[in-house]
C-alpha cells in the first residue's frame, strides 16, 4: 500500500511539538543560569511564536491568538539578561582589540562591571517569569493545543505546495522590508532595517519548518535567509551599542577609548549597510522558494 503523502498540517505540528519540548526542558537550565540558556529558551519562543503567525491560516480562527500573545511575553521577559549578555560581549571583546592609548583593559573590564551590575539586577525578573502562573498556563496551553490541534480543512493539504506558498510569502515579504529600509531617510533608517531582520528571521524560521519534508531546497532558503538576518543582525547589534555607549558612559575616567569604540559602532553600521543588498540578491530570488 502507498504510503498517505504528507500534510502541510502534519509538519506544522511536528515543528510545534519539537519547539514546545526545547521550552519545556530549559526551565531548569535557565534558574540554574546555565551558558546560553535563556537565549536557547529565547528562541524556542520566537521559533513558536513565529511558527504559529506564519501558519495561522492552518488553524481556526482566533485558536492561537493567546497562546501567541503568551509566548511573545515569555520572550520579551528573557529578553532584556539576553540583549545585556550580547551587548557586553560584543563591547568587551571590541574594547580588549583598542589601541593601548585608549586604555583597552580598564575600558573592557569596566563594561563588564555594568555589565554584572545590570545583569544581577535584572535576574529576578526572569526567575520570576519562569515561576509565575502565566509561565506555567504557557505550557498547559501548548500541550492543549498538540492534544487536540485545532486545525481547518486546509491543513490537510499536500505539504510542499503549501510549505513553498508559504515561503514564497515570506521571501516577499521580506523583500518589501528590505527595499523600504533601503530607501529610507536616514532618521528612519534604523528602524526600517530592524524591521526588515524580523521579516527575515520569520521567513528563516518558515524554512526550518519546511525543511523535514522538503530538504535540501528548503535548507538552502534557510540559509540565505539567515545570512540576510545575520547582516541586518549586526547592524542592530551596532545600533543598540552605540545607543548605550552615549547614554552610559560607565567609565568616563576614559572617554578617548569609549569615544573610539562609538566609532566602531558606526563603521560596523555603514559596513553591514554595504553589504545588504548583496546578500539579499542571493535570498531575493523567486526559484529559491520553490520546494517541490
Amino acid at each position: 500500500m502507498a504510503r498517505p503523502e504528507t500534510t502541510v498540517g502534519q509538519v506544522l505540528l511536528a515543528r510545534v511539538e519539537a519547539q514546545a519540548a526545547v521550552l519545556a526542558a530549559l526551565d531548569d537550565a535557565v534558574r540554574a543560569d546555565e551558558p546560553d540558556a535563556v537565549h536557547r529558551m529565547r528562541v524556542a519562543c520566537r521559533r513558536l511564536r513565529s511558527a504559529l503567525r506564519t501558519f495561522r491560516r492552518l488553524f481556526t480562527p482566533g485558536a492561537t491568538e493567546q497562546l501567541v500573545a503568551e509566548l511573545r511575553w515569555l520572550a520579551a521577559a528573557l529578553g532584556g539578561a539576553r540583549d545585556l549578555e550580547v551587548m557586553v560581549e560584543r563591547l568587551a571583546a571590541q574594547a580588549r582589540e583598542l589601541p593601548a592609548e585608549c586604555g583597552p583593559e580598564r575600558v573592557a573590564e569596566a563594561l563588564e562591571r555594568w555589565g554584572g551590575t545590570e545583569y544581577r539586577r535584572i535576574r529576578p525578573e526572569v526567575v520570576a517569569a519562569l515561576d509565575s502562573p502565566r509561565r506555567r498556563a504557557l505550557g498547559d496551553a501548548l500541550a492543549a493545543l498538540l492534544a487536540d490541534p485545532p486545525l481547518r480543512r486546509r491543513a490537510a493539504r499536500p505539504a510542499l505546495p503549501e510549505l513553498s506558498r508559504v515561503a514564497a510569502r515570506e521571501q516577499r515579504r521580506t523583500a518589501d522590508r528590505v527595499r523600504t529600509a533601503l530607501a529610507a531617510a536616514p532618521e528612519d533608517r534604523d528602524h526600517a532595517l530592524h524591521d526588515a531582520r524580523k521579516a527575515a528571521k520569520r521567513a528563516r524560521y518558515a524554512g526550518e519548518t519546511a525543511a523535514p519534508a522538503a530538504g535540501p531546497r528548503a535548507e538552502r532558503y534557510t540559509r540565505r535567509m539567515k545570512a540576510v538576518q545575520e547582516v541586518l543582525g549586526e547592524h542592530q547589534d551596532a545600533v543598540v551599542a552605540a545607543a548605550n555607549l552615549a547614554a552610559r558612559p560607565v567609565a568616563a575616567a576614559e572617554p578617548f577609548g569609549y569615544g573610539v569604540l562609538y566609532g566602531h559602532q558606526l563603521a560596523a553600521e555603514a559596513a553591514a549597510r554595504e553589504r545588504l543588498p548583496g546578500v539579499w540578491k542571493r535570498a531575493g530570488k523567486p526559484k529559491l522558494a520553490r520546494f517541490g
